[in-house]
């Protein structure tokens, strides 16, 4: 028993230590754990305070909402300076902060449903309020059921400018390319449009890649930042695949960096190129002209002269490059006894340089020179300023005057030799020349028309055949206007007393001289009347023919279509019907069948030619309309002991085309087939470029060559009698579509029709359907 009592307390012993043991091991754990939990409380009540303090460092009021209830977390005075810019108390705002956001809701119905929507559905949202101080910068997130809203006040020197996103974010609207770079030329930021200029995906590509918008441009920002004030340059850059000039502007920023913009100057670039060019181009045009020129801007200087210039008045080339003035110029010429002799030099100089002020087109002038020679003075206002001079040297033509006036005789005799009234007056209105037709027109003498003074002397003379006043004013207008604009050629046709029609005109002369020239025209107006109501009436009897056509084909379709129902009865009657009379029945139905086609063809030409006649168009598949038109001929072929063949590839295709019309042509072609027993009919289709070409052979006759020129016109005679429509009809339904036939015959040797059919139907095919 002993022994067993000393087992039981060793183990309870053992025990005892055990448990011991154990608890020790709990105690360490929990103090460790306690440890551990008193340490991340620390580091967590840091870090709130780091938080509050860093807040509050940025001048930000935190606001937290929780089952609709606002409390302030930190920024007492954050939020006082934001009540104070919305224009509530500032002391009461602190215990308050539902007041301020119940302001900023105020302020605009947008902000209110902005911050409705944080608070209901954690959408986030950041906006500027504009209170009655200044501004107020809201940014709201939600993180799970709490809602931190924080208030940030603007001071006054920010001006209610938006932060630098918001200026990010209109930089990157614009559609010029903007960037920031810092001194040394890094990227530090860029917008869309730079971004896409150089095909970067982000800033962070493009600074891994080291792209650059221009690199001729990185020598100008250098200079930008070492010089610390604006540098501009125009610079030519690829963009979006074309060559694009863009003026570059770098600007120094505060801190050091540089802010860079190219705004696109294609357009102003190309116009001013355009511009020069245009500018180069006329003076190499006038430096070509045999006349002298010389323009003058508005300042009165020299601005270009052509070699002419120089040579008519001897002038010195170096001496106009230097851009003398036009007074000078004149001096230089009078020194030189080359301009027109004159008592007072400095009036007539002076009235020389008063003509910059007029607008308008001075009239020519005429200079006579010292040394004999005569120039025609132009001036003329140039677009850009000044005047242009223009000098032509017409001495010859003066010389020619002389002749002139000889040849006025010849003048005179040729217009006796006239049948039209002609007249030339002068620019002073008096009449100097008439043929002896305008006398006689008038029914005027001679010696009337001397004794007339001038234009109106004349009107009196011929005004008992014409009474019209406002004619002759309009007349004289053309004859004794000064202005060139007035001289302008006119022609008309009047009527006189005696119910006579006439056609007058009017022709300026070189001289300023005016011709007028009447003549009769009431015998060719008369025949135009004839010809014209002759016209009409062969218009009108088309039209009757056609109408004519129509009806009489509608009027005979009603009967026929009754013979050809009961031919068909009786023709399935059965052994009911003799066998002579079942051949008069089918002969009955065929003459019938054929009626009613020269009926429907007469019809379809009468549409056709009164364009009324539109196309149904539909895919139409070529082999499928093969397939089917030899087995609507099949069993007519089999009984003419004719073989109907088919060559065509299976996979040919289709077209857009009107399968019925198409059908129809081709019936009207193997009907026209004059293939004996045991000929052959061939439906060949092939593809060629941009079309099909639809083939009808056979293994007749063929066709002489001399009806072969009239094969496709109307009525003409057939041996299968009809009227002679079927060809003409085919051609004209393949025109419809686009296309053309040919045919292709030799006599003995058969005949081949080629229907040539676009693949898609084009505007102006002959229907309007054919442009969809």
């Amino acid at each position: 028993m002993a022994p067993d009592l000393d087992l039981a307390a060793g183990g309870a012993v053992c025990l005892a230590l055990a448990a011991t043991l154990w608890a020790l091991s709990v105690r360490r754990r929990a103090d460790q754990r306690i440890a551990e939990v008193r340490a991340k409380l620390e580091r967590l009540e840091g870090l709130a305070d780091a938080t509050q303090a860093s807040a509050e460092a940025f001048d930000a009021a935190m606001i937290t909402i929780e089952d609709n209830e606002a409390r302030l977390a930190w920024g007492d005075d954050s939020l006082a300076l934001c009540a104070e810019l919305m224009g509530l108390d500032a002391l009461d705002a602190a215990h308050r902060p539902g007041g301020v956001i119940a302001a900023l809701m105020d302020a605009d119905p947008d902000h209110r449903r902005k911050l409705g929507a944080l608070v209901e559905r954690g959408e986030g949202c950041a906006f500027q309020v504009r209170g009655v101080n200044g501004y107020v910068s809201v940014d709201g997130r939600a993180a799970g059921a709490c809602v931190w809203l924080r208030l940030q006040p603007l001071i006054a020197s920010d001006g209610g400018l938006p932060t630098a996103d918001r200026f990010a974010a209109l930089l990157d609207a614009l559609p010029h390319p903007v960037w920031t770079v810092s001194a040394g030329g890094a990227l530090i930021w860029a917008n869309r449009a730079w971004l896409a200029a150089v095909d970067a995906s982000s800033i962070e590509d493009a600074i891994t890649r080291k792209l650059v918008f221009d690199r001729a441009s990185t020598a100008q920002i250098d200079e930008a930042a070492k010089a610390g004030s604006p540098r501009e340059a125009l610079r030519w850059a690829p963009m979006n695949g074309q060559r694009r000039a863009f003026r570059i502007t770098a600007q120094p920023l505060e801190g050091g960096d540089l802010g860079v913009w190219a705004l696109d100057a294609t357009a102003v670039e190309n116009t001013t190129e355009a511009l020069k060019r245009h500018v180069e181009a006329h003076d190499e045009t006038l430096n070509h002209l045999g006349d002298a020129v010389a323009i003058f801007s508005a300042a009165k200087k020299l601005t270009f002269y052509n070699t002419a210039f120089a040579q008519l008045w001897g002038l010195e080339p170096a001496w106009l490059a230097e851009g003398p003035t036009h007074g000078e110029v004149l001096d230089r010429l009078r020194q030189r006894r080359r301009l027109p002799e004159t008592v007072d030099y400095s009036r007539w100089k002076s009235d020389e340089l008063s003509r910059y002020e007029d607008l308008g087109a001075a009239p020519d002038d005429l200079w006579t020179l010292p040394d004999g020679r005569t120039l025609r003075v132009v001036r003329q206002p140039h677009p850009l300023g000044g005047i242009l001079l223009l000098f032509s040297d017409i001495t010859g033509e003066m010389r020619l005057k002389a002749q002139y006036n000889a040849l006025i005789q010849v003048q005179q005799a040729t217009l006796d030799k006239l049948n039209d009234a002609v007249a030339v007056f002068g620019s002073d209105g008096r009449l100097r020349l008439h043929n002896e037709a305008f006398e006689r027109f008038w029914n005027i003498k001679t010696a009337a028309l001397e004794a007339a003074f001038d234009f109106d002397g004349v009107v009196e003379l011929c005004v008992h055949r014409l009474h019209d006043p406002v004619f002759w004013h309009e007349l004289k207008g053309r004859v004794a206007d000064p202005d060139p604009r007035a001289r302008i050629a006119i022609s008309g046709e009047t009527k006189t007393s005696d119910d006579r029609i006439i056609s007058f005109q009017s022709r300026p002369l070189p001289d300023g001289a005016t011709l007028v020239a009447f003549s009769d025209i009431t015998d060719t107006r008369r025949l135009e009347k004839a010809v014209s109501d002759k016209d009409a009436a062969l218009a009108d009897a088309e039209r009757l023919k056609r109408d004519f056509v129509g009806n009489v084909s509608y009027e005979l379709r009603t009967p026929l279509t009754t013979i050809i129902g009961y031919s068909e009865l009786l023709d399935r009657s059965g052994d009911a019907l003799p066998d002579r009379a079942r051949d008069h029945v089918a002969a009955v139905r065929s003459a019938a069948s054929q009626l009613a086609r020269s009926i429907d063809d007469v019809l379809d030409t009468a549409q056709i030619d009164a364009n009324e006649m539109a196309l149904e168009l539909a895919d139409v598949h070529i082999r499928d309309l093969l397939d089917e038109t030899a087995a609507r001929w099949a069993r007519q072929a089999e009984a003419a002991q004719i073989r109907i063949d088919i060559a065509a590839d299976a996979e040919i295709g289709a077209i857009r085309a009107d399968a019925k019309r198409l059908n129809q042509s081709l019936d009207r072609l193997i009907e026209n087939a004059q293939t004996p027993p045991g000929g052959v009919v061939t439906l060949r289709a092939r593809r060629a470029p941009s079309e099909v070409q639809i083939q009808v052979s056979d293994t007749g006759r063929g066709i002489p060559f001399h009806v072969q020129a009239h094969i496709f016109d109307r009525f003409v005679g057939r041996d299968r009698g009809g009227p002679g429509l079927g060809l003409a009809l085919v051609k004209s339904l393949i025109e419809l579509h686009g296309g053309w036939v040919a045919l292709e015959s030799e006599p003995g040797h058969g005949a081949t029709f080629t229907c040539h059919l676009p693949e898609i139907a084009y505007a102006g095919s002959g229907q309007a359907e054919l442009s969809l």
